[in-house]
């Protein structure tokens, strides 16, 4: 085989060399290792073009101890603090010190420390070196309204989810006990089901005439059909458990009707935005209050329109190695 030829280096030749700036960003700033009862606190401080000095100090999570924590970061003139987003435990350390000191929320992926011998005191020291470096890229986090809206809207997501639950649980039960609702009415729970199933809870046996008093709108038409489907082989057990099931979707409906309300005063001062959004065709109230909760109102947080896509799950990611590239569907941002 033919030997490779070895490029020769050319003295002579001169490399454009260009000055770089001191890494260092911050005169005092601390990473803090945030657990369930503890969180560790390194402060790292001193002149930029010198190495800094650092002190370590653990407080508890409670709110004395986080109170303690905010003297502890005051003493030394800390300006900016950084945190992972660790489950929900980040979140009291952040009500205490928000508007006393710049806070960023990082991901845990993008500061993940290299291998070795980990220690809490390891992890808060290894994010306030990359915050004073300004190598910590903060996650966005909205004000405390929007906050609050957010945490109404996504519980209404989880009350429909268990009411969605909760029927279908009526839908099995039915169906083993051969009754055949669902074959003439396409949805059992309006006013025409809803009466039907009340008669079944009841134990009623449903005649002609009954039906012509509880069925509602064209289903009329469907009368002698609906009887038929009513006569099934219900026993005393699943009578009593879609009583069960039912007595919980009407809690629950209510439970959400109040919600509903609540979510309605608090979208109140975010009136203008509520209708900008509801003027595409598509977007609805309920629409529109989950849009303002997950992303805000103030689009300047959001340096370009990639990155509100990257943060609303939409960016795919884009990883390359030797030339080639594999496009994932990955999330860039921490959801709160």
């Amino acid at each position: 085989m033919p030997k490779s030829k070895k490029r020769k280096h050319n003295p002579s030749k001169k490399h454009k060399v260009v000055e770089t700036e001191n890494d260092a960003m911050y005169d005092s700033c601390a990473g803090l290792d945030v657990h369930q009862e503890t969180v560790v606190a390194c402060i790292m401080f001193g002149p930029l073009d010198q190495r800094p000095k650092k002190v370590v100090e653990t407080f508890s999570t409670t709110t004395s101890g986080l109170l303690a924590l905010s003297d502890f970061l005051s003493e030394y003139n800390v300006t900016h603090a950084a945190m992972e987003s660790t489950s929900v435990f980040w979140k009291p350390v952040w009500n205490v010190l928000e508007g006393s000191f710049t806070l960023l929320l990082a991901n845990a992926r993008t500061i993940k420390n290299v291998p070795g011998r980990k220690t809490d005191v390891k992890d808060a020291e290894w994010i306030a070196k990359l915050l004073r470096s300004g190598l910590v890229e903060s996650s966005f986090v909205p004000p405390e309204p929007i906050r609050d809206l957010r945490d109404m809207t996504r519980y209404r997501k989880k009350l429909l989810s268990s009411i969605s639950a909760e029927k279908n649980r009526i839908h099995r039960l039915l169906q083993d006990g051969n009754i055949k609702l669902t074959t003439y009415v396409t949805d059992i729970f309006g006013v025409t089901g809803r009466n039907l199933v009340k008669a079944i809870i009841n134990g009623e046996k449903v005649e002609t005439a009954d039906l012509d008093k509880l069925v509602k709108g064209n289903l009329r038409n469907k009368i002698p059909e609906l009887q038929d489907a009513l006569n099934g082989r219900l026993r005393k057990h699943h009578r009593e458990m879609i009583s069960f099931c039912y007595k919980h979707i009407e809690h629950l409906e209510q439970l959400l009707a109040d919600l509903e309300d609540r979510i309605d005063q608090l979208l109140i001062p975010y009136q203008k935005e509520v209708e900008l959004l509801k003027s595409l065709s598509v977007i609805k109230d309920h629409t529109a209050a989950v849009i303002i909760s997950e992303i805000g109102t103030d689009m300047s947080v959001f340096p370009s329109e990639k990155h509100i896509s990257s943060w609303a799950g939409l960016s795919p990611g884009n990883n390359e190695s030797a030339g080639k590239k594999k496009v994932v569907n990955q999330h860039t941002e921490t959801k709160l």
